[in-house]
């Protein structure tokens, strides 16, 4: 498996740093349920010596500012200073679904204003340590665009507005790019978007179509970004950067919502996936957010490494896999302890414990001692996961 060219390490991890109202009101705080903010330094210096030099994290945004145009950086200060103690580099997210309350998504304010948070945020940064940051301005638009603006899931609540909720989101995005590149032209940018595969059920051939015009969604907020649709918007290549995919083993399904495990009839190995999206885009890449709960993380680790290498060994620009969330937290909807991490929940002095199964993985892929194996082997190992 070939380094990074674009980061400290190949091997990353990210915390769950969602901030977004639920359907019921209540505000999530994912960096504060998981105790991350507490343990900051901590938290960093064990992934440090794991080798995750590289990390995601992010900033609450409704922390910063509690009125408009006015910034309280306490919340974000102990992480930067941490971060930097613990020299690790970090892609900070700005906006994970959460906003201010006081902020209306749909209104223009809600794009001038993100992007002055933007832009003060790396000044911030490069005040406190003088380096080039990292940004995702704002994760899984497509995501949210659905999940707030179709179906009522979170923020702002809504239904039958996914395609205007998107439009101001890449507004929003575009805006903040630019706003920090007048700060720091080198800030390099993530755009993490959900890596799908959607097909018709077997049986059913009038369902091609529409399955196929989902699955393509999946990239329309790389092509407004970019200009290629919704010109309107403000689009351009200069505003799609490094390429983040986020993939889960939920992330293929039929049309009727039935997921497909890697038996399933039409079932695309990953490194096809990451095929498609380069060739779409040519942008080096890199999975952004990845991961299992329980006794399956490493073995759904071990998946998604041996196919990013193949997607190396044919050219595709890969610069990384981040484990994600790479500590458990707690559900967005019923606080149950979801064991998803390289490291578990902190104790009173921030010691957090480690998943070995998952650790094994990674020191053997970082020592690269791996070896392509099988269709055969790959099919048994993945039926045992989706099992």
């Amino acid at each position: 498996m070939q380094s990074s060219k674009n980061f400290k390490s190949f091997f990353m991890g990210g915390f769950e740093c969602s901030t977004h109202r639920r359907w019921d009101g209540r505000r999530l705080d994912l960096i504060a349920s998981s105790i991350h903010d507490q343990w900051a330094y901590e938290d960093y210096s064990a992934l440090q010596a794991h080798g995750l030099k590289t990390l995601r994290d992010g900033l609450r945004w409704h922390l910063v500012e509690t009125r408009a145009g006015e910034y309280d950086w306490s919340s974000f200060l102990p992480m930067l200073r941490a971060a930097h103690q613990a020299q690790v580099e970090i892609i900070w997210d700005l906006c994970h679904y959460g906003i201010p309350d006081d902020l209306n998504i749909w209104r223009p304010e809600f794009v001038t204003r993100f992007a002055k948070f933007a832009a003060e945020t790396v000044h911030v940064i490069k005040n406190e340590t003088g380096i080039t940051p990292l940004i995702c301005p704002i994760n899984e638009i497509s995501f949210w665009a659905w999940a707030g603006g179709d179906i009522a899931l979170f923020n702002p609540m809504s239904t039958g507005r996914a395609l205007e909720l998107k439009h101001q989101l890449v507004r929003a995005t575009i805006a903040a790019i630019e706003a920090i590149r007048e700060v720091d032209p080198h800030t390099r940018f993530i755009t993490a978007e959900p890596l799908i595969n959607v097909l018709p059920r077997i049986g059913h051939p009038a369902e091609k179509g529409p399955a196929e015009a989902y699955r393509q969604s999946q990239f329309e907020a790389f092509d407004m970004l970019i200009g290629e649709s919704w010109p309107g918007l403000g689009g351009d290549p200069k505003y799609l950067d490094i390429i983040g995919l986020n993939y889960y083993s939920t992330n293929q399904w039929y049309l009727d919502g039935e997921r497909l495990s890697a038996a399933s009839f039409g079932y695309r190995p990953l490194h096809d996936m990451l095929a498609e999206v380069y060739l779409r885009y040519g942008r080096s890449m890199l999975i952004a957010e990845t991961g299992a709960e329980g006794d399956c993380r490493s073995t759904w680790a071990s998946y998604i490494f041996r196919e990013v290498a193949k997607a190396q060994s044919v050219g595709i620009p890969m610069d990384g896999v981040c484990l994600y969330p790479v500590i458990d937290y707690p559900g967005w909807d019923d606080d149950r302890q979801c064991p998803t991490g390289l490291l578990g929940y902190a104790n009173n002095t921030g010691q957090r414990p480690i998943h070995s199964p998952l650790a094994e993985v990674l020191q053997e892929w970082q020592m690269n001692h791996y070896n392509f194996i099988s269709d055969e082997s790959h099919s048994r190992r993945l039926e045992t996961f989706n099992n």
